[in-house]
């Protein structure tokens, strides 16, 4: 119990956003509920799960806090998906950095400005 089971996004422009995070991280979309609503489909059964974290309130972008929850999506290959993000309307906040024996993030904004990480997971990063 008490572990993460759900996230939304709040967009402005959702056929905006479900391409940026279709062509971005190759997530599905079924609509569900309310008009505007959709079930997002990511991930795979077995896949690495959630890991979360508390930590002192920064800004990604100066002068610019980040609020809400922060989320990180695992993806194969962190220059590749900053690529597609950039193509599918988003922007880089934080370059590619590494994370000693973690892996390799990048931050990203959606369309709409939600903050998303991506992040190439390797423990043998230097």
């Amino acid at each position: 119990m008490n572990e993460l089971s759900h996230f939304a996004i709040n967009v402005e422009d959702v056929p905006v956003a479900r391409r940026f995070y279709r062509d971005t991280f190759g997530w599905d979309f079924a609509p569900w509920g309310p008009p505007g609503f959709y079930r997002i489909e990511a991930g795979a059964p077995g896949g690495p799960g959630v890991t979360a974290a508390l930590q002192q309130r920064r800004d990604l972008l100066p002068g610019r806090p980040t609020t809400g929850f922060e989320c990180t999506i695992a993806v194969a290959d962190v220059a590749a998906t900053r690529a597609s993000a950039l193509a599918a309307g988003g922007q880089v906040l934080m370059e590619t950095t590494t994370i000693a024996g973690v892996g390799h993030l990048v931050w990203l904004a959606d369309p709409s400005g939600n903050v998303v990480g991506a992040m190439t997971y390797d423990p043998g990063a230097q």
